[in-house]
């Protein structure tokens, strides 16, 4: 199988509820994942769900992480400072 082609929801750090809302934005393989850009994946479901406490964790980095096959918590400090950076000037874009 194509490592592109996996399906979001046997990606390493995505559980159902995080496959399920990803599914909701279009977003249904590693592919989509790659093309769509983690940043974009995480503010669209954010935006979606505005109601919900999405943990920073449990969904910037761990998409990151799944994109990598590593677990979210092993990401370097760079790298989760990078992304919650790209993730405000995102929204602060919206505003």
């Amino acid at each position: 199988m194509d490592q592109h082609s996996i399906a979001v929801g046997k990606l390493k750090n995505i559980g159902p509820t995080v496959a399920r809302r990803l599914n909701e934005i279009g977003i249904h393989s590693k592919s989509d994942l790659e093309r769509v850009g983690v940043v974009t994946a995480y503010c669209e479901v954010k935006q979606r769900y505005p109601e919900a406490s999405i943990p920073v964790c449990y969904y910037l980095y761990s998409l990151e992480g799944a994109l990598k096959n590593q677990h979210w918590d092993e990401i370097g400090d760079d790298v989760k400072l990078s992304l919650k950076e790209r993730a405000n000037r995102f929204w602060n874009a919206l505003s």
